[in-house]
């Protein structure tokens, strides 16, 4: 697409509030809540725009993060600039809205998260949250059924230098595409949540709104790239 003299093109992050709320949690205890600060990415004139010069730069994502826990700031979070993001060499960007307690699982561990995704691609990048759900995401860690960017994310890797989450905790992850939907970008690959040969989280098909904007970026042959993913995560298990 090529653009002429004095034609800017911009893009606007909308702004991402993203709360969890444990379950069975009694009147009066504060919620947990992830706000993403409304950013805006200026993309300056060029004499041609490629496809990939649309999409938002994970790291802008990300600066607007701002963990309030228990009506108190986190001492990862923040200020207005947000979370500090840490970059493994592996690409997978992380940091810890809340660190939990106990002991850390580990591959072969049946595991319960609630997850909220967003893309750094599009007009509207909130794709889904499993919050107010009722329905965790439940997998066993290892068995191939989900995209390894969020599985590094709860074992962790020494290698990487990622701690693994502790029961209770709230990570942010930015995954990048080798480590997320890429294996689903060919053609006739499995896009149905639960399908054999699938990989999740997929947002389900009783949503269809959010079905069809995950689909669009992470199931589709017609993009030969995926934009990076933006996840928050929250590790349910026995505390200490």
């Amino acid at each position: 697409m090529k653009l002429g003299p004095g034609i800017f093109l911009c893009l606007a992050f909308c702004g991402i509030i993203t709360a969890f709320q444990p379950p069975g949690g009694s009147k009066g205890r504060a919620s947990e809540k992830l706000l993403v600060s409304k950013q805006h990415d200026d993309v300056h004139t060029r004499t041609q725009v490629s496809r990939r010069t649309v999409f938002f730069n994970a790291a802008t994502v990300a600066a607007g993060v701002t963990a309030l826990i228990g009506g108190q700031q986190s001492a990862h979070a923040a200020t207005s600039n947000g979370l500090p993001l840490t970059t493994s060499d592996s690409g997978l960007k992380w940091a810890d809205a809340k660190v939990g307690s106990g002991q850390p699982v580990q591959s072969g561990a049946a595991v319960s998260i609630d997850y909220s995704i967003a893309s750094t691609a599009g007009r509207f990048p909130q794709i889904y949250t499993t919050k107010d759900k009722g329905q965790p995401y439940r997998w066993t860690l290892g068995d191939g059924s989900t995209i390894e960017g969020i599985e590094m994310a709860i074992i962790g890797d020494e290698k990487e230098g990622i701690p693994p989450m502790l029961p209770g905790g709230i990570r942010r992850v930015i995954v990048p595409s080798a480590l997320g939907y890429e294996k689903l970008s060919k053609a006739n690959a499995k896009c149905i949540d639960g399908d054999s040969g699938s990989i999740g989280p997929i947002p389900p098909k009783s949503d269809l709104g959010a079905y069809q904007r995950w689909y669009s970026f992470y199931c589709n042959p017609r993009i030969p790239y995926q934009p990076d993913l933006v996840l928050d995560i929250k590790l349910y298990g026995k505390r200490s």
